[in-house]
C-alpha cells in the first residue's frame, strides 16, 4: 500500500498577505489559496500539548500531507472548516523529503 492512497481526504492550503497595518498596528490583508485541492489525511490525536511561543496549546488533530511549501502561519481548510497549523514536521525517507505531518487546531 503507498503512502498516497492513505491520503483520503482533500485540503485547500491558505496563506495570510499582509497588506497594511490598522489603527493597533494588527495586520490587515487576505487569505489566499496556496495550494488548491491537496491530497491529505485529518487524524484526531486526542489531545497532544503543543508549545508555541511562550504558550502552551492542545492539538487534537494531525494532517498528513505531501512534501509542499507549509509553515506555521499558515491554515488549513478542509470539509467547510478552518484549522490553524501549530506545527510543521517534515518527515523523510532515503532519498530525501517525503511528507509532512502537521499538528492542528480547528478554529471555532
Amino acid at each position: 500500500m503507498s503512502f498516497t492512497s492513505l491520503l483520503i481526504d482533500t485540503c485547500d492550503v491558505e496563506r495570510f498577505t499582509e497588506s497594511s497595518r490598522d489603527d493597533f498596528n494588527q495586520p490587515v490583508g487576505t487569505w489566499s489559496k496556496l495550494h488548491d485541492d491537496q491530497a491529505c489525511r485529518l487524524m484526531s490525536t486526542h489531545g497532544i500539548e503543543i508549545k508555541k511561543d511562550t504558550e502552551v496549546v492542545i492539538s487534537d488533530w494531525k494532517l498528513f500531507i505531501a512534501d509542499v511549501d507549509v509553515t506555521e502561519q499558515d491554515r488549513i481548510l478542509l470539509d467547510g472548516s478552518y484549522y490553524n497549523i501549530l506545527l510543521v514536521k517534515p518527515m523523510q525517507d532515503s532519498s530525501g523529503g517525503h511528507h509532512k505531518e502537521l499538528m492542528l487546531q480547528l478554529v471555532t
